[in-house]
């Protein structure tokens, strides 16, 4: 092999490579981004229950947060909303099952969250929009 044709190929490699471990940096921080919203909904959920909470705290939670985090994007009203539906639509029991059918909570957290907010607006039966996650392949890890 010439040397341009190894390079060539070594080139070819270290971009495989490369964008391998984007993708995979990528996938990452969306998991962690879903379970941050299936959490901040939940705690959202609990606090509603317990303290009898109305929407009227999802205005000023969202000011709040943007006053002191200005840096951080995806606190509208509209978007605490969406964590507080995700939370309730994909309750413990859901996550479990879930879980069961995959190594871990790639179902979940292999698609962004907005295309959640979009299944959750046209698929209002939960068992049925997982299915329909699962039987596309969505969230199940394929690189």
């Amino acid at each position: 092999m010439s040397e341009l044709a190894f390079y060539k190929t070594l080139l070819i490699d270290i971009k495989q490579r490369i964008r391998q471990a984007q993708t995979k940096a990528i996938l990452s921080a969306n998991s962690e981004l879903i379970s941050m919203y299936w959490d901040i909904g939940k705690m959202l959920v609990e606090k509603q229950k317990v303290a009898g909470w109305g929407a009227a705290v999802i205005p000023r939670l969202s000011k709040d947060i943007h006053n002191e985090l200005p840096e951080i994007k995806g606190f509208s009203e509209r978007n605490i909303v969406y964590m507080i539906r995700f939370a309730r639509e994909y309750g413990t029991s859901i996550l479990q099952q879930a879980v069961a059918k995959l190594p871990d909570q790639a179902l979940l957290t292999g698609i962004p969250c907005c295309h959640h907010c979009l299944l959750i607006e046209k698929i209002k039966d939960v068992q049925v929009r997982l299915f329909w996650k699962m039987s596309r392949g969505e969230g199940v890890g394929d690189e």
